[in-house]
């Protein structure tokens, strides 16, 4: 069976409201006929080759994207740049592209909150709550029993698909932890937010040196949390099972696939 796009927005719209979205962002259809026939969805973070490739391959109609392909604006869509030519794949192959970024973050089972409850966090509330309380963006609860820094890094790295550049710690090894904030995604705009400086670590990706180092001194003053820096793609891809179901739940005349492709930049590293 197949389910008009327009419906598959309304939900779309329904589950991750548009309106929930930061104002910089670009959530919402990119390309496709509202009007077009969906039958197979393909959820990725990342609207890449590759992603591209797994979605006209499996004969998906419809590509759900956490990341929009367009957020920063372009001039030209040619198909010798990557945009112009991932779009027109998509358009021959009538594979419609939805976003769905900081809209899908700050819902009650967002990004940040399913990482959150991958880790078993308790009490849990936004860091920063929107309009509605339950809302908002990261999400800051406790442990079920006390931890440490060192663990609780290493219990991250069996939760996240496997990434080049895997957990990264800023604090002692075995410094006591209970209360934990997390942001998926890039989180260092967060750092000084109330919530984040009295978590006992906060847990988000892409930190710069400057805002790390600023926080790790902080801390050693007693005004802050530890950090553990993942990558930014494995924070949001456990996002995607949750989404998924979310839709099926909704449509169950659909097809709903997750892509389980790597799409983290990174591809090694090499340790001095």
């Amino acid at each position: 069976m197949t389910v008009p796009l327009s419906e598959v927005l309304a939900t779309v719209d329904r589950l991750w409201p548009l309106a929930g979205a930061e104002p910089w962002d670009a959530p919402g259809l990119v390309t496709g006929d509202p009007g077009a026939s969906i039958g197979r969805v393909l959820f990725v973070v990342d609207a890449v080759a590759a992603t591209v490739d797994e979605a006209i391959e499996s004969g998906a109609d419809l590509v759900i994207a956490h990341h929009p392909l367009l957020l920063r604006g372009v001039t030209s869509i040619a198909e010798d740049r990557y945009k112009g030519s991932l779009l027109a794949r998509l358009i021959r192959a009538d594979c419609a592209l939805v976003a769905a970024h900081t809209n899908a973050d700050v819902v009650e089972s967002g990004t940040s909150a399913v990482l959150a409850d991958a880790l078993g966090l308790t009490d849990v509330s936004p860091i920063v709550p929107g309009v509605d309380p339950a809302r908002g963006l990261g999400r800051v609860g406790r442990l079920p029993e006390p931890t440490t820094l060192g663990r609780l890094a290493r219990r991250l790295a069996e939760i996240l698909p496997a990434t080049a550049t895997g957990v990264r710690a800023s604090g002692g090894f075995d410094a006591p932890v209970e209360t934990v904030a997390v942001c998926g995604g890039a989180g260092d705009s967060l750092l000084s937010d109330p919530a984040v400086r009295a978590a006992d670590v906060y847990i988000t990706a892409d930190l710069r040196h400057h805002p790390a180092s600023e926080a790790r001194e902080q801390a050693l003053l007693g005004g802050g949390p530890a950090l553990l820096d993942v990558s930014h793609w494995a924070s949001e891809w456990l996002w995607l099972d949750r989404a998924a179901a979310e839709l099926r739940a909704a449509h169950p005349e659909l097809d709903v696939l997750v892509s389980e492709l790597r799409t983290d930049p990174w591809d090694f590293q090499v340790v001095q």
